[in-house]
């Protein structure tokens, strides 16, 4: 079983064990260390009373591994090698900032934009998660989420109305080019309906039970099927605009509806400011979000 961290040596007596293992002598690690010989081989003797067992054998000119030092030597080498290619990849890339967003949500607002962000950004590289599971920022490493959420949010988080979910049905211009718009709920309700996981159609119609229809696990996917032509999608204005604009989907008819809850920008309140993922912050509250709030 793997001992309780709370046992570990600490890291300086461990320090000055690897470098005085390495040298074999301590006024030469402490040459390495930049401290004074004493202060290398005090730390030295406070590892061996703390693990129990003498590590070194004092000689009159140096130092010998025991077999339990030299075992342990190799150990403790070894993650202090591994805890220096850690630190030298964080410092290759510091300004990685790590977003979480919905698949639709990277489909549709982040990722046409994301020539736009580097052009504002060029010393940041963002990294992008598209899942709908909620995220820890520290379990999951994340800096930055969007997602469905209801305010109030906890004092240790700072959140940004980005936009209502203001649903539409659209579908493509040819499904529908010998109709005439904007339809009726009952024409509406005699097309091939698109369902997605948050299955908002009866809700829409205002009707009960199970309506029928192809059924996708991610709306971006009845988003494509509609593109597609294979019938009529509901989903948040603010992924349709641009498709809508362009002509590649319709509006089919002018009912709209507002669906709580709403997206929103959200992370750990900073403590300090974080250049990077201020930035970053402060570009996706000017670029995503459409609220006037």
């Amino acid at each position: 079983m793997t001992p309780s961290r709370r046992k570990l040596p600490p890291l300086n007596a461990l320090r000055a064990f690897e470098v005085s293992g390495r040298r074999l002598n301590f006024r030469a690690a402490a040459d390495e260390l930049g401290v004074t010989q004493g202060a290398v081989a005090q730390q030295v003797r406070a590892l061996e009373e703390h693990l129990g067992q003498a590590l070194f054998q004092r000689l009159p000119r140096g130092l010998a591994l025991t077999p339990q030092g030299a075992a342990y030597l190799t150990d403790v080498t070894r993650a202090f090698d591994t805890l220096g290619d850690a630190t030298g990849r964080l410092l290759e890339r510091p300004d990685t900032v790590t977003i979480s967003v919905t698949p639709t949500f990277a489909a549709k607002l982040l990722i046409p934009r994301l020539a736009e962000l580097n052009a504002a950004l060029p010393g940041v590289e963002l990294r992008t998660v598209a899942t709908e599971a909620l995220s820890d920022f520290e379990r999951d490493q994340v800096d930055i989420v969007v997602r469905l959420a209801r305010p109030p949010f906890p004092s240790g988080l700072e959140a940004k109305l980005l936009f209502h979910q203001e649903l539409v049905a659209v579908a493509s211009p040819h499904l529908v080019k010998e109709l005439p718009l904007p339809l009726s709920t009952e024409r509406l309700g005699g097309l091939p309906l698109l369902h997605d996981a948050h299955d908002h159609w009866p809700w829409f119609l205002r009707t009960g039970g199970t309506l029928p229809g192809a059924v996708f696990n991610q709306t971006t996917l009845a988003l494509d099927a509609a593109l597609a032509g294979q019938g009529v999608a509901l989903a948040c204005r603010a992924f349709v605009a641009g498709d809508l604009e362009a002509g590649r989907l319709v509006q089919v008819t002018d009912a709209t509806m507002i669906k709580e809850p709403s997206y929103f920008l959200v992370r750990k309140r900073p403590l300090l400011p974080l250049d990077s993922r201020d930035a970053v912050w402060d570009w996706c509250v000017a670029w995503l979000s459409l609220s006037a709030d």
